[in-house]
This record gives C-alpha cells, sequence and structure tokens, in this order.
C-alpha cells in the first residue's frame, strides 16, 4: 500500500513545480499541504509560496490575501511583505504597498531589491500626485466652457471635448471626473439636447463606467433608466449608436463587477447589481414598442440584448435572465420581426430589423435548456401569431405571416411549429397571388423561407412550384419575380453538390442563375431587391457550371461584393455562402471505396462529384476572385457589428479566407487587401470550426511572409492566441503542424512575442509535439522549442531537476534527420553558452553524448560542424573535468583537424578556442604556433 503523502513532501513538490516554470500546479501542491498542515509557522510559508504563485498567474487579490495571511503568523516576514506590496501595486493601492515596502527597507536595511522598489514605487506615486493636482482644475475648467452659454469660441468647446474624453479613458481621469461631481455635469451636457455635447458627455460616461461597477450603479442612479433608453432612441444615429456602446459597457461592468477599480472601503459592501441590470433590459424592451423611438434606436436595443442577455458560454449554468426576458419581452421582439412596412400599426424600423430580431429570438431559444422552457417559449409564440390571425383582417394575417418568416430565420423550430397552425400555409398559398405587391411581397418571403425547411420543403414541392413559376414568368414586378426565383432556386438545389441529384431539367439551373446575375448588376433595382439575387445565387452556386459562370461574369462579382459592403446587412450570410460554394470550401469527406461499392452492389444512390469541382477548376475560380476584389469585401464584412454576422456567417467567412490563402502565391495580396487584419477577430469569436479554419489561415500567412509585415505594431501579438489554439490535441496533424511553424516564426523574432506565446501555456504543448510519431511535427516543435528557448523561463525548464528536455535534445543532435538534428544542437549551443551547469549534465543524460558530439564535429553539414565545435567550446570552457573527459577521447584528433580548415573560418576559430582552453588546463601541450 502507498504510504501517505505528507505536508512537507507536498511543499517540496510545489517549490520544484515552481522552480519548473509550472505555477498553476505549485499553487495545487501547496493548497495540498495546507490542508495537511496544522503548524502555525509551516502555514505561514505555504501561505507566502502561494501568494508568488498567484503573482506569476497574475491573480493579484489572491496573492494579497494570502500574503496577509503569513504576515498574520509573522509580522517581520519580509518576503511575504514584499509579495503583498507587488500585489497592492497592481491593485493600485499604492499607498499601502508603500508602507509595506518601507517595513522591508527597515527589517533588512542593506537589501537594495527593496530599495530599488520603494524608490519607484515613490516616483511612480509622485508623478500621481502632481497629475492629479493639475487635473483638479482642469476638469472644472471643460465643464464651464461646455456647459456656458455664452461660450461662442467652438474650437475651444471642441477642444474641451476631447480632453474630457481622454481624461475618461484613464484611471485617475475618471475618478477625478466623478469625483468633482462629474456625473451632475455630464446629464447637463446630455440634456442640452445638442448633437456634439451630447456625444461628448456619452463618450465620457463610457470612460466612468468601464469596469467599475460601482461608478456604474452611481451613473445609472443618476441618469435613470428611462434617460439613457430615451436617449438611445433618439433620431440622430451617432447618438444613438454612442449611448448603445454606454449602455454595452454599463452591462459588462455591472455583470462583472470589479476588474480595475481602487478597492478599498467599497469591499467591505456587497454590490447588488441584478435588479439594475433588469430594470435597463426592461427599458431596452419597452424601446423595441415605443412609437416615438426611431428606427435605428429600435435596432442598437435588439443588438443590445443579443450580447448581453444570452449566455456566453454553455458552461454558465445560470440562463435566468433569458428566461426572464422571454416572459417580459418576446411578443415584444416579435412586434418588431412582424412589422410590415406601410400596414397600419407596424414599427418605423430598417431592412436590418427582421434579421436582427430573428438572431435574438435564435439566441434567447438556443439559451433554453429542457423541453419545458422552449414549449413555453413555442406556446408564446404560438398565441402571438393567433392573435394577429384569427378573427383579424387581412392587416392581421399578413402580421402572422410576417412573424412565421421572422421565427424561420431564427429560431426554426418555431417556425415550423407557427407554419401548422391552421390556415397559416393556405394563407400565404393564396396572398402569393394577391393584386397588391406589399402582400404579395410578404407572402412570397415566407414560402422561400419555408422552402429550405425539411417539414415543409415536400409541401411546397408538391403545391408551391408551379405557383412560383407562375409568378415569377408573369408577374410585372421585378420586386416580386425576384423573390419568386429565389424559391425556384432553394427548391433546385436539394441535391447540394451531388451531380446526379438536380431537380430542374438541364439548363434549367443556368437560366435562374443567368436572371439571377443580370438583376445583380442592375443598379435602377433597389439594393433591398438585389440582395434576393444572391439569395439565389447562394443556392444555384452548387452547380459547378453555375459557379463557372459567375466567376467570368467580373460586373456580377464586383456588384456582390458591393452589396456585401453596402448598409442592408441582411445581404451577408448569402455573400459568404455563395463565396463558399465557388471556392469549394465546404466539407467534403472521400468516400471509403469498400463503402462505395457496397453501395452500387445494394443498388443505392452514389454522390458524384461534378468534373468542374476538381482542384484545378478551383484554383482557378480563387485567382478570380481575390483579381475582382473578394478580400475587401470580406474585409468590410467582418468589421460590421450588426447581428447578421452571426456565428455561422462568420465561420464561412472564415473558410473563404482558409481557400484563398490556400496556395502560397497569393497570401501577399491577401494581406495586402486587408485579410490579415480581418481575420483575427474571425480567429477569437464564432464556431470552434470556423475559429479553427481562420487561425489556420492565419498561420499560412505567418509561415510564409514576414509577420512584422503581414501584421504590423500591436497586432503581431494579437495571432499568438489563435496560433496555440491549433496545438490543442482535437486539432488534425497538419493544423498542428502549420501552427507550430508559425509559432516559431514568431518566437524568432522578439522576446515581447515569446513572453505573450509563454503566457498562453504554449511551451507544455510544444514539448509534447516534440515526442510526436510524425517527424515533420517532430521537427516542427523542436525547432519552435529552439527559439523559444532564447527566453530566460524555457532556459530554466532545462535546468530542472528530474527533466528529461536536455536528454530529449542530445538525443535529436544525434538523429539521422539533418533538419530535426540542426534545431536540437542550436539549441543545445545556445544552453551550453548561457549556462554552464548544462554543460555538466550533457554527461549524465545519456552514455552516448560523446559520439552525438563527435558525429556533428564529422558531419559533412558546415552548419552542424559548427553546432557541435560550439557545444564543445562551451563544455571545455565550464569545467576542468569535463574538458579532460573530452580530450581523452577522439575529440582532440577532431578538434585538431578542424583547428586548420581554413574553408570553415566560423568552425576553426570554435576548435582552436576548445583547443586554447585545453592547453590554459594544462592538459594538451600547445602546437606549433599556440600560446
Amino acid at each position: 500500500m502507498e504510504a501517505a503523502v505528507t505536508a512537507e513532501q507536498l511543499r517540496a513538490r510545489g517549490n520544484a513545480l515552481f522552480q519548473a516554470g509550472d505555477h498553476a500546479a505549485a499553487l495545487a501542491a501547496y493548497t495540498e499541504a495546507l490542508g495537511l498542515c496544522d503548524s502555525g509557522p509551516e502555514r505561514a510559508v505555504l501561505h507566502r509560496n502561494r501568494a508568488a504563485c498567484h503573482l506569476r498567474l497574475e491573480d493579484y487579490a489572491k496573492a494579497e490575501a494570502d500574503a496577509s495571511k503569513a504576515i498574520e503568523a509573522d509580522g517581520r516576514d519580509v518576503k511575504a511583505l514584499f509579495r503583498r506590496s507587488q500585489a497592492l501595486q497592481k491593485l493600485g493601492r499604492l499607498d499601502q504597498a508603500v508602507s509595506d515596502l518601507q517595513r522591508c527597507v527597515s527589517l533588512e536595511p542593506k537589501n537594495k531589491a527593496f530599495q530599488e522598489a520603494l524608490h519607484a514605487l515613490g516616483s511612480s506615486m509622485h508623478e500621481k500626485m502632481k497629475t492629479m493636482s493639475c487635473t483638479d482644475s482642469k476638469v472644472e475648467q471643460m465643464f464651464q466652457i461646455l456647459l456656458d452659454p455664452e461660450e461662442k469660441d467652438e474650437d475651444k468647446k471642441q477642444k474641451a471635448v476631447q480632453n474630457l474624453i481622454v481624461l475618461a479613458r484613464e484611471e485617475p481621469g475618471a475618478e477625478k471626473i466623478f469625483q468633482s461631481d462629474g456625473v451632475r455635469l455630464l446629464t447637463q451636457l446630455l440634456d442640452t439636447a445638442k448633437a456634439d455635447l451630447m456625444l461628448a458627455a456619452l463618450r465620457t460616461l463610457v470612460g466612468l463606467c468601464s469596469g467599475h461597477r460601482s461608478r456604474t450603479m452611481a451613473v445609472l442612479a443618476e441618469l435613470g433608466a428611462p434617460r439613457l433608453s430615451a436617449v438611445l432612441g433618439v433620431e440622430h444615429e451617432q447618438v444613438s449608436l454612442s449611448a448603445c456602446n454606454l449602455l454595452h459597457v454599463m452591462f459588462d461592468s455591472l455583470k462583472e463587477g470589479l476588474q480595475k477599480e481602487f478597492r478599498g472601503k467599497e469591499d467591505a459592501v456587497v454590490l447588488d447589481s441584478s435588479k439594475d441590470l433588469k430594470l435597463l433590459i426592461k427599458h431596452l424592451l419597452e424601446l423595441l414598442v415605443l412609437e416615438g423611438a426611431s428606427a435605428h434606436g429600435r435596432d442598437n436595443a435588439i443588438n443590445l440584448l443579443i450580447k448581453v442577455v444570452p449566455r456566453k458560454s454553455p458552461k454558465e449554468t445560470n440562463n435566468s435572465l433569458s428566461l426572464w426576458v422571454i416572459d417580459q419581452g418576446l411578443k415584444k421582439i416579435l412586434e418588431v420581426g412582424s412589422s410590415v412596412c406601410g400596414t397600419p400599426g407596424s414599427l418605423p424600423v430598417t431592412e436590418n430589423s427582421r434579421m436582427s430580431s430573428s438572431v435574438l429570438l435564435s439566441k434567447l431559444y438556443d439559451d433554453l435548456k429542457c423541453d419545458a422552457e422552449r414549449e413555453n417559449f413555442h406556446r408564446l409564440c404560438e398565441d402571438y401569431v393567433r392573435s394577429w390571425f384569427e378573427g383579424q383582417e387581412l392587416a392581421g394575417k399578413l402580421r402572422a405571416i410576417q412573424t412565421a418568416s421572422c421565427l424561420l430565420q431564427g429560431p426554426v423550430e418555431a417556425g415550423n411549429r407557427v407554419l401548422e397552425l391552421e390556415g397559416i400555409m393556405d394563407s400565404v398559398l393564396s396572398l402569393c397571388a394577391s393584386v397588391r405587391e406589399a402582400h404579395q411581397l410578404v407572402a412570397v418571403e415566407a414560402l422561400i423561407h419555408a422552402a429550405d425547411k425539411a417539414k415543409r420543403a415536400s409541401f411546397i414541392t408538391a403545391n408551391g412550384v408551379s405557383l412560383l413559376k407562375e409568378i415569377y414568368k408573369h408577374s410585372e414586378r421585378d420586386s416580386i419575380r425576384i423573390r419568386a426565383l429565389v424559391g425556384l432556386c432553394k427548391l433546385g438545389s436539394a441535391g447540394g453538390t451531388d451531380f446526379s441529384m438536380k431537380q430542374f431539367a438541364e439548363g434549367s439551373t443556368m437560366k435562374l442563375a443567368k436572371q439571377c446575375r443580370k438583376w445583380l448588376c442592375n443598379e435602377t433595382i433597389d439594393a433591398g431587391t438585389r440582395r434576393w439575387a444572391v439569395e439565389g445565387l447562394a443556392y444555384l452556386t452548387f452547380d459547378a457550371d453555375v459557379k463557372e459562370e459567375f466567376v467570368e461574369d467580373k460586373a456580377a462579382m464586383e456588384a456582390m461584393f458591393h452589396l456585401a459592403k453596402s448598409e442592408d446587412r441582411s445581404v451577408l450570410y448569402a455573400v459568404a455562402s455563395t463565396l463558399v460554394n465557388c471556392t469549394n470550401s465546404y466539407d467534403h469527406e472521400e468516400p471509403d471505396p469498400q463503402m462505395l461499392e457496397l453501395a452500387k452492389y445494394a443498388k443505392q444512390h452514389i454522390p458524384e462529384q461534378h468534373p468542374k469541382d476538381k482542384p484545378d477548376f478551383v484554383r482557378r475560380r480563387v485567382r478570380k476572385l481575390l483579381t475582382a476584389g473578394v478580400v475587401s469585401a470580406l474585409a468590410c464584412m467582418v468589421k460590421s457589428e450588426n447581428p447578421a454576422l452571426t456565428s455561422s456567417c462568420r465561420e464561412l467567412i472564415s473558410r473563404v479566407f482558409l481557400a484563398l490563402v490556400e496556395e502560397a502565391e497569393d497570401r501577399g495580396s491577401v494581406v495586402a487587401q486587408g485579410g490579415g487584419k480581418a481575420l483575427i477577430p474571425l480567429s477569437l469569436e464564432g464556431t470552434e470550426v470556423g475559429q479553427t479554419k481562420a487561425a489556420q489561415a492565419l498561420a499560412k500567412i505567418t509561415i510564409t511572409s514576414n509577420p512584422e509585415m503581414a501584421f504590423p505594431g500591436e497586432r503581431i501579438y494579437e495571432v499568438v492566441r489563435p496560433l496555440v489554439s491549433l496545438l490543442h490535441l482535437q486539432r488534425t496533424g497538419l493544423e498542428n503542424f502549420e501552427g507550430l511553424m508559425a509559432l516559431t516564426n514568431l518566437a524568432g523574432i522578439s522576446e515581447r512575442l515569446r513572453q505573450k506565446i509563454l503566457k498562453e501555456k504554449a511551451v507544455p504543448m510544444i514539448e509534447g509535439y516534440m515526442f510526436e510519431e510524425h517527424e515533420l511535427i517532430r521537427l516542427a516543435a523542436t525547432e519552435c522549442m529552439c527559439n523559444m528557448a532564447m527566453s530566460k523561463e524555457v532556459q530554466e525548464l532545462f535546468l530542472a531537476e528530474g527533466s528529461d528536455r536536455l536528454k530529449l535534445m542530445v538525443l535529436y543532435s544525434g538523429e539521422e534527420d539533418e533538419k530535426l538534428r540542426r534545431a536540437a544542437s542550436g539549441t543545445l549551443a545556445m544552453l551550453t553558452a548561457l549556462h554552464p551547469p548544462i554543460c555538466k549534465r550533457i554527461p549524465q543524460v545519456t552514455v552516448h553524448w560523446l559520439e552525438i558530439l563527435q558525429a556533428l564535429l564529422l558531419s559533412p553539414s558546415a552548419e552542424l560542424q559548427h553546432r557541435g565545435a560550439v557545444v564543445v567550446m562551451n563544455m571545455v570552457a565550464a569545467e576542468r573535468e569535463l574538458a579532460e573527459q573530452l580530450m581523452a577521447s577522439e575529440m582532440l584528433e577532431i578538434l585538431s583537424v578542424l583547428a586548420k580548415d581554413k574553408d570553415k573560418p566560423q568552425v576553426a576559430r570554435a576548435a582552436q578556442e576548445s583547443l586554447a582552453q585545453a592547453v590554459a588546463y594544462g592538459l594538451i601541450k600547445p602546437g606549433p604556433g599556440q600560446g
């Protein structure tokens, strides 16, 4: 039976882990030791050690708490006092940090580290006090200028506005504005109803509320949720957008609590912000149906609800906010989604409002956790549709059908349930033949949205195709014909990419596509109608013949890209779908040959690939899209803050980008047109597949381009996290390999980048891949580690006791693969130069060390010879005993020959230095020309 582990053993294990750089595991060991330890002094040491771990893990509040416990046990514990001062400094409590440092200096007056830290902190506080005293009068002056009705100097006012906004972005400035009765004065600016002053007030309030819950609650108490909601609903678009940004910041602060504020007395107060959250959301929901609210204000309110109500991750268990919004506001959201322009009682909406409502409804539905919650959602939707449909005039029936369209674009199950209500589908079909354009538009759109839903597709194929054909052929209105065409496109593309499964007669699909392109290029038709032409192409481009014709039509491509950059963001998904089809960047698995034979034998249907979907055709299509400007269109689509840029839409864009950078020669033009910048947000947000595709595209760019030019400035540091995500075990071998190659390039650029890679906890994963069976992955990991070893923290890992890292590098230096040997021996050359103790450990890690070094020196490769000669030179310099072992072997003869090699001056110089050191030790006699 295994003996129980003692607290002392756990502490020793924690110390070793801490030295090895695994701070999280060290923290766990110290915590476990605390559970087994009763002794006061030993517990104090463990708390002190935990504080060190928390500091390294950047959890400063916990570092302060643990250090305080150690100090309670021993007030003269300078290590604990110093660690607490570091934590307090990071938490912004500089006066307390100074007090702890002064105590350290009084206990150890000769300790230079304490003296320097105290001096640096004193200077920092002096600067802060100086800044604050200057700021006092400035804040007062700025408000006087802005609130003075007699002030006519516009330049002066503009300068005051800018200064106020900039001041609020920094914590001391924000706090000074807040303490100077700033919230009341900013409220006065809002009440002037002048757009420029309102914008200044809103942007300053953003600075006050960012990451600061108590100030946010004070701002909310002063302004009131009704006033904030009213500002969001104003006609001025920029003011409404700024109010939306402020509310978003307030929501984040109320939800996440204290992040960067100075914590003092407030620690003792428990701030409950849940009531404030619900109050704000209640007013947002009321704004949706408020008659006086502007259309874009309504859109901003929906966008806010999308961002702040549903859970960010399924790991969060509490979905009560979504449930509350469904109960309080589902019908209000449906009011917006069901609005029909031009009909009595409809709310003023934009072209994006219904799509935004659909996205919000979809997110709320996805946030539900059980059948009972989903059933309640369905009941509320059905009750709302019945309230408009049953016993109502035609206008009511139109609202009911529009609601069904809105739900079919969002939570499809709810949409299907609504379509099954008695009379709804019959009304859709009958209204398709209406003589009034507005009515016909609503019905045809509902039919289109229902067409690709499994439960309704067969019904529509049986009942709607002939009707859609009639509308397409005989309607005099392009707006109606184009929608009917899209319905036919959806039904005609049911076979997807399967060449053998075509719904229409030969050539019909091409005719439909040609008509779509014609409408798309017709600028006399409004953008909202032309969008439907892209919807049609999104379905028709499953056919490779359609893809080929589309990429040959430069005018059609450019027209689609122009639409993608327009205000109507509801076109994004259709554009992205069309591009995925053209670049064949959808998932397609190669069928198993044995399964194919079985399927043939059983006379089952076997999918067939179109001849024009082969790689050569795809490459040509990608080139034509690049020439037409696809990258700038995609970059513009990614910039959109609209709810239409859903996670699935982001995934499609990521797929297209990955296809565009497949060929190395195309990557430069993708970066030049903004592709690199656009890929970063795609790799950090969206579906897991989408993030991975974007990260892989970033890796491809980083491998073959100069990363500092591809990702200038701070952007290069944002690339690290996506690349590290490619190292996770669930990724494919190719993704692992490309991630390692890209990180190798970044790690070779600067120490700051290596520190970023370390912070993302990539090193353990890189080490893991050094044991990979696949030789290319193993090589890439070793090369990456070679560059990472330039960091002190990584070097310390090689010095850690009980580690096999050094052994692996020595053994890899003797492998057959020359590139692997080059990477491993390069790491050894650097490590032995920087850390003499490593030289002493090389003979201990493997009995083959000497023959490996000799093989390097005898290699036909000058690079390997040089690396080997440097390792030997470092070992000779490190210790006489090592030098004696080396000189007693065949190494002496090898070095003597290499020292005379004039063709390889670097190798000769290293060999000469080794021999000179051996002479200095008295191990060998000087040769001719030596000392």
